[in-house]
């Protein structure tokens, strides 16, 4: 079971740029942590295909599994894991999640370019 669910996983991840691995969705989060990603992600203008966890235990689980990382939302660009709420916060905070996007050719709210 589980591979066919790391299949699934792969298969969104590899087939969007940005995945967001979220409880609820990017309209209507179901959690704080997820809604601040969403914000995130939402302040750069980054377009993102959100999967709600909440929909199917077996993805929310395997989620977990799949990048060995205990917690939801997960964050993805280009195939590469990237964090959780607290990494992603920081690496905005710092320049280095736009520093990312622009080297894997991301479009998003780039204002220092402005």
């Amino acid at each position: 079971m589980e591979n066919v669910i790391f299949d699934v996983i792969r298969k969104e991840i590899n087939g969007n740029d940005v995945v967001l691995y979220m409880k609820g969705t990017a309209a209507f989060p179901q959690c704080g942590f997820s809604a601040a990603v969403v914000q995130v992600l939402s302040q750069l203008g980054v377009g993102f295909k959100d999967v709600n966890v909440l929909e199917d235990s077996a993805i929310r689980q395997g989620i977990k599994d799949f990048a060995d990382w205990p917690t939801i939302p997960q964050l993805y660009v280009k195939g590469e894991f990237i964090g959780g709420c607290d990494i992603v916060r920081e690496m905005f905070s710092a320049g280095e999640l736009q520093a990312l996007l622009r080297e894997k050719g991301i479009a998003f709210n780039d204002e220092e370019a402005a």
